[in-house]
């Protein structure tokens, strides 16, 4: 394989598992030092930085809670002192920031709570609208921003009506933060995948059969995704090849619905 992204440094939040494992284990494929980040997986973060090591990658790990007080602050000052354990020096410059981490609840609206509400708002939105912010003296020019969002969109599922709407308010994010960042020449980009075969959706994805069937028979394609069908898009969209697309949200869900 190529080594597309030699000498870039990436984050991905919530790396340790399922989408964002993948994207990290791509990323460090093609060559980037890979800032694995945790909230509270620190064993399977240490798992992914290691097969990333195994597989002649460059990876560190690096832990904070998002969507609580102080979270922010504390991201980008843990990222700090890892990377500067990992590397040996005190550069802190980041090329590619993919925001994935996302918490999913299922809240039809007649029974949302408003404390999960701001807990999807707080780790969906305002988590990634700050990790930005306050690392925009980190963000290296023509650089690259990707957002994690999701099908869920332009699909009116009511039983995640709360999360809907927090990938609705990433996507705005997404389509602003372009122009924002653009006299960089920082590409900021969504990327939505469709229904995926994660950890957090195995509890009603891999009930029965039936269930694995009728999910797949949601794509055009005919199968329910993979987590390696979203990280290749998010690694194109971190290339050179990609320095022409900003603003957008790129469909990952091999047509679903159509």
């Amino acid at each position: 394989m190529v080594r597309t992204l030699s000498g870039k440094t990436a984050v991905v939040t919530g790396s340790s598992r399922s989408i964002g494992r993948a994207i990290a284990e791509r990323l460090a494929a093609d060559g980037a030092l890979v800032g694995v980040h945790y909230s509270n997986g620190s064993q399977a973060a240490a798992e992914t930085a290691d097969a990333i090591e195994a597989a002649g990658g460059g990876a560190f790990t690096f832990g904070a809670e998002l969507g609580v007080d102080g979270d922010v602050r504390q991201f980008w000052s843990e990222f700090d002192e890892q990377r500067a354990k990992y590397t040996g020096h005190d550069k802190t410059g980041v090329d590619i920031l993919v925001n994935n981490v996302g918490v999913a609840l299922r809240d039809p609206f007649e029974t949302a709570t408003p404390a999960d509400f701001d807990k999807m708002y707080a780790v969906n939105v305002r988590a990634p609208f700050f990790i930005v912010q306050q690392g925009m003296d980190r963000l290296s020019a023509g650089g690259r921003v990707i957002n994690i969002s999701s099908v869920v969109t332009r699909l009116a599922l009511t039983d995640v009506i709360v999360y809907g709407t927090t990938k609705g308010a990433l996507d705005t994010f997404t389509l602003i933060l372009a122009k924002v960042l653009g006299g960089r020449s920082i590409t900021v980009n969504s990327v939505a995948p469709g229904f995926i075969d994660t950890d957090s959706n195995a509890e009603w994805l891999r009930a029965d059969e039936q269930s694995w069937s009728d999910t797949a028979a949601k794509s055009a394609l005919g199968r329910v995704g993979r987590s390696e069908d979203v990280a290749d898009v998010v690694a194109f969209l971190a290339s050179e090849d990609a320095r022409w697309i900003t603003g957008q949200v790129i469909d990952v869900s091999g047509g679903t619905r159509l």
